[in-house]
């Protein structure tokens, strides 16, 4: 569960963020400030994951909260949801490694596209202790690839195998569990397994729990495309 404060000065529009939150599964808001200085009370006193920050509040400005933050806070992430079209606010944003930064008025496609994106990174980092290039690419957006190099693969894990794996998902309706996928590859369980698990580590496909008619839960894997 994403724990999420929201710092917005108009209650009217922090009431709408927070309503558009309703509608992401796995996120909580867990408090709303209207300034500055609840705002960092409120970091202080609740443990938070991502904090939507206005920059224009009544005491100051949003943008002078970043520093006090990744100071005391540097774990939590930060959207920046604002009217402030002045580049310097921006840059200075950027600087701080805000996870976005949302021009006002918000459509509720683009706030919950946000979060999304959001749980996304979070997702790609939670699956491994150490990174690889393919990893990073996807986390920073820089390429949807339909091939990797094998240098930018982990060890144990084949160029070719894997676009295997990928294409025999690909033309898959439904899931596929481990065993099925070593039948379609003619490898053994545990290669099948480290395959599918590295696609979920890319967020290249997800993975269930499903109960089959005996009634044992089955690791299944569905391609996200």
């Amino acid at each position: 569960m994403i724990k999420v404060v929201i710092a917005e000065d108009d209650f009217r529009i922090a009431q709408v963020q927070e309503q558009f939150l309703q509608k992401v599964p796995d996120v909580k808001v867990v408090q709303k400030a209207l300034n500055a200085k609840e705002t960092m009370e409120i970091l202080e006193n609740y443990e938070v994951d991502l904090l939507f920050l206005d920059i224009y509040m009544p005491d100051d400005l949003g943008t002078n909260l970043l520093s006090k933050i990744r100071e005391n806070y540097p774990s939590i992430d930060i959207i920046m949801v604002t009217a402030a079209t002045e580049k310097i606010m921006l840059e200075a944003a950027v600087r701080y490694g805000v996870s976005n930064y949302l021009l006002k008025p918000v459509t509720l496609e683009k706030f919950v596209e946000a979060v999304e994106e959001y749980k996304k990174k979070k997702r790609l980092l939670s699956h491994s202790d150490e990174v690889n290039q393919v990893l990073i690419d996807r986390y920073f957006g820089v390429a949807n690839q339909t091939s990797v190099n094998q240098k930018d693969l982990p060890s144990g894990v084949d160029r070719h195998t894997l676009d295997k794996v990928k294409k025999v998902m690909k033309e898959l309706k439904g899931g596929i569990s481990i065993e099925e996928m070593g039948e379609q590859i003619g490898a053994s369980r545990t290669t099948a397994r480290r395959y599918l698990e590295f696609l979920v580590s890319i967020d290249v496909c997800t993975a269930k729990h499903e109960y089959g008619v005996v009634g044992r839960p089955e690791r299944k894997y569905y391609y996200k495309g």
